[in-house]
């Protein structure tokens, strides 16, 4: 079988670089993470081997879903859990693409507004625009605030 993602190669000498120094944190999130990875390629019909793209795409769900469970105990007073899905959070980060800065965003959306001559058509134009922009940021931003600086730029 073809060994398709360098990015998964790095996860597992990761995991055992990890395990050996003890990091409990590191070494569960990691693994946690390389069993999303092989959900992901047993998932279909067939099994697979993702690509080093499909593997950011598991690694950003996790990330996603990290953050929102990080705001959940935060808002349900549950400092301590909310630390540990930070953590899992930072160390998802270290393998995910560089983060757009939300100037970055900003200029995307700017842009995209301008080639889908989306100004001033309000919310309509929402799908249109984030049509252009999600495959640009894909793995490098959160949809949401992507979203939000959409909603934003076309005015609701």
């Amino acid at each position: 079988m073809v060994h398709m993602s360098a990015l998964k190669d790095r996860l597992r000498a990761d995991l055992n670089t990890s395990m050996k120094a003890r990091d409990s944190i590191r070494s569960s999130t990691l693994r946690m993470l390389l069993t999303s990875i092989t959900n992901a390629e047993v998932a279909g019909k067939e099994q697979i081997e993702l690509t080093d793209e499909q593997v950011v795409n598991v690694l950003s769900t996790e990330a996603k879903k990290r953050r929102e469970a990080a705001t959940a105990f935060e808002d349900a007073g549950r400092a301590e859990s909310a630390e540990k899905e930070r953590a899992e959070l930072v160390i998802i980060t270290d393998y995910l693409p560089a983060q757009l800065s939300e100037q970055e965003i900003g200029d995307l959306v700017t842009a995209a507004i301008e080639q889908t001559g989306s100004a001033g058509e309000g919310m309509k134009a929402m799908g249109k625009v984030m049509g252009v922009v999600s495959p640009q940021v894909k793995g490098k931003a959160d949809g949401g605030a992507v979203a939000g600086e959409v909603r934003r730029q076309l005015g609701s």
